[in-house]
């Protein structure tokens, strides 16, 4: 299969390519998602033009300026808006992510920007003051009330904060998301949670935590558009959620792979299948 091709040409990558990390503010160790970063840069969707181009006119991004983006994992969203700003600080706990964004920024011609090794609970750290700050599919990790404290001390007076979450494939919606999520139950270990891709528990939505802290001039906008997806790209998206799958399947990763294609292909013989996604955006500034 082409994922296996795919997993082959990540082993041969050198072990001694590493990032050069600027900012270190936490010590590595294993997190939700240790030994995801290579499907995650690979087969995680990035973000809408019309979005970014949003942020870009919103937050007044003219090449000046710093932005932090916080979880960047593999810089899905690091990369597009570095562009826009004189330096952008993607930062992450998992330094497989870094190594992997590093990778992806170098492939995009992106120089703008700088890795720091640490999580939330490691702010502000020396990482300095921003214009705006990002959290892409990462908010809801977080100690949210801790973080919105400890950013009000390095965010720009004008500026502020973007927390964006989109819907997630192994949410099923469809057809095909519900044949994925019924081969995946045959084959876990029956007590291995499935929705390890949420958090334990988010008590209060995002907008009500805003509402409570220095951010709390808050303006929420909603994308909804299609993505496509081969079902190459959805088996490598199973293997970058929180939900160690790769390593849980062990020797019937093959099996398990199969069992996907042949419940994929019964549904649609072309092997293209599109989700609905609904992207959610909040930006808050101060009040």
């Amino acid at each position: 299969m082409q994922l296996a091709q795919s997993r082959r040409q990540r082993q041969a990558q050198s072990a001694s390519d590493e990032v050069s990390v600027t900012y270190s503010l936490g010590r590595s160790g294993r997190g939700l998602f240790t030994g995801t970063a290579w499907h995650y840069a690979q087969y995680r969707p990035g973000y809408p033009k019309p979005f970014i181009d949003s942020i870009v006119a919103q937050f007044r991004l003219d090449g000046t300026g710093r932005l932090l983006d916080l979880g960047c994992g593999t810089g899905q969203l690091t990369l597009p808006l570095a562009e826009h700003v004189a330096e952008a600080v993607g930062m992450d706990p998992e330094p497989e992510m870094l190594t992997q964004a590093a990778r992806q920024a170098q492939a995009a011609g992106v120089t703008k920007v700088t890795w720091a090794q640490g999580g939330s609970e490691d702010l502000p750290g020396n990482v300095g003051r921003f214009r705006l700050v990002t959290m892409g599919r990462s908010f809801h990790w977080m100690n949210r009330e801790h973080v919105l404290t400890v950013l009000e001390s390095m965010i720009d007076d004008d500026g502020g904060l973007v927390i964006a979450n989109d819907s997630c494939l192994v949410r099923p919606t469809t057809q095909w998301q519900r044949a994925i999520e019924d081969v995946q139950n045959r084959f876990l270990p029956s007590k291995t949670p499935t929705s390890s891709t949420n958090p334990a528990t988010t008590p209060e939505p995002h907008e009500a935590i805003l509402a409570d802290s220095p951010f709390r001039d808050l303006h929420r906008t909603t994308y909804e558009f299609d993505r496509q997806w081969t079902i190459e790209q959805a088996i490598g998206y199973l293997y970058s959620t929180s939900l160690p799958l790769y390593r849980l399947l062990g020797e019937r990763r093959t099996a398990f792979e199969q069992a996907i294609t042949d419940a994929l292909l019964a549904i649609d013989p072309n092997g293209l299948f599109t989700e609905p996604v609904t992207l959610e955006v909040l930006t808050a500034t101060r009040g």
